[in-house]
């Protein structure tokens, strides 16, 4: 809805735009959100220093997920990023990017595309 009230008609307009960064993350999240299982808690974590997490899922099971997202194809871990997970200590830690291929980034935290991480959460149902 968004790209349509700012007349973004094809991704080249979007890619120029300022709302880019904003929409992809907002995308990524209700992505994640309808593949969580049922009674998963969305939050995200933010202190005044600057360490975040963009979303942190408290899932069944007793289970924490942290998960930043990167709009870039070559996403970087951030020393508040870092900073944020030591706080929260989380059973799996994300960095949602744009790409397809997953990796390890070290201290845990894996690179993934939205659609493998959506496909992971889909499987905790089963």
């Amino acid at each position: 809805m968004v790209h349509t009230l700012l007349r973004l008609d094809d991704l080249d307009d979007l890619l120029g735009h300022p709302v880019c960064g904003a929409s992809w993350e907002g995308f990524v999240i209700e992505t994640l959100l309808r593949a969580a299982p049922e009674r998963s808690q969305p939050s995200f974590y933010r202190t005044a220093t600057g360490a975040e997490v963009d979303l942190v899922l408290e899932l069944p099971g007793n289970r924490l997920w942290a998960i930043e997202i990167k709009r870039g194809l070559a996403p970087k871990v951030e020393p508040g990023l870092r900073t944020a997970l030591a706080d929260l200590n989380p059973d799996r830690a994300f960095l949602v990017y744009a790409g397809q291929e997953r990796y390890p980034k070290g201290d845990g935290i894996e690179a993934i595309g939205v659609g493998e991480l959506a496909q992971e959460l889909t499987a905790l149902d089963d």
